[in-house]
């Protein structure tokens, strides 16, 4: 007859003897695992397929036009690119898939599994929690829209004919690839949040999110069209995925493109900072109200 056989385990608690944190500890903490469950790290492999993969996405055309540059080295076509640093931002429709999953993923399962007031017990404030948040979500974005353009700064420079020569005709690229990526991180970003914080559930954040920026822009194109002029039109200010472009051509271009809707108006310029600045203002206004102290340990 065998033996019985077992083992002990000590799963008491233990008093905690490192240093006392206070509230920036706590917000840190939770800005780092939030970071961690935007982009599925240690979580499930159906967490991180979906950002990882809209990330190939977008480094997708970085790659074509590295790979391209490095066969052509020496032949008549080299220093052709399929796209360029201004274009790079056109790819904001991935950016938008990205929150879609990403900010609904970091704040609704708190308001529906109503823990958010175990959350806040102390020292954290419903307002560092919601700031927290939409620190992580646009840090993230951030890291996407800059990502791949490092690496086509990096792959371009490496396969070019003369390496300093490229680094200096580009220079300026190295201030404005990272000021339109934070213009795309703090819009998306802060949108983003303003519609994971009016629900419990991602789906419906997600679904509404996407919902508004093709509808917005169905009912901007309608606008301009009934307008019937080519020397710009407002209408074209309803159209929520152009906002933080208009600021990407600030930023390369230093004007408006003039194949943008805005571009014939009297300082148009000014009128699409204001409305983009208007917008994530509000959307950040939206998520403070949300957060406000008085319902945000109710988990509403």
């Amino acid at each position: 007859m065998k033996a019985a056989t077992g083992a002990v385990y000590d799963r008491g608690y233990q008093r905690y003897e490192g240093p006392p944190g206070g509230r920036k500890t706590a917000a840190l903490a939770l800005y780092k695992s939030s970071l961690r469950r935007a982009l599925g790290l240690r979580r499930p492999w159906r967490q991180k397929a979906v950002p990882f993969l809209l990330l190939g996405i977008a480094t997708l055309p970085a790659m074509i036009n590295v790979g391209f540059g490095f066969l052509t080295r020496g032949s008549p076509v080299q220093g052709f690119e399929f796209i360029s640093y201004y274009e790079y931002a056109g790819l904001s429709s991935v950016l938008l898939l990205f929150v879609a999953v990403t900010a609904p993923d970091l704040v609704c399962p708190d308001r529906r599994q109503r823990v958010l007031s175990l959350v806040l017990a102390r020292p954290l404030t419903s307002i560092d929690y919601a700031l927290v948040k939409i620190a992580a979500v646009v840090t993230c974005v951030f890291a996407f829209s800059l990502l791949p353009q490092v690496l086509l700064f990096v792959g371009q420079t490496a396969v070019s004919k003369s390496p300093g020569d490229y680094v200096a005709d580009n220079a300026e690229v190295l201030w404005q690839v990272p000021l339109a990526a934070a213009a795309l991180a703090v819009f998306y970003g802060s949108v983003s949040m303003a519609f994971a914080s009016i629900t419990t559930r991602r789906v419906v954040a997600a679904a509404s999110l996407i919902g508004a920026a093709l509808i917005s822009g169905v009912l901007s194109e309608a606008w301009v069209e009934s307008g019937g002029t080519d020397n710009g039109h407002l209408g074209a200010l309803l159209n929520l995925v152009s906002l933080p472009l208009n600021i990407n051509d600030l930023v390369f271009l230093g004007k408006l493109h003039a194949d943008n809707q805005l571009s014939g108006l009297s300082h148009a310029a000014v009128i699409a900072v204001l409305a983009y600045v208007a917008v994530v203002v509000g959307a950040l206004t939206t998520v403070l109200y949300r957060y406000r102290p008085s319902v945000a340990g109710d988990d509403r």
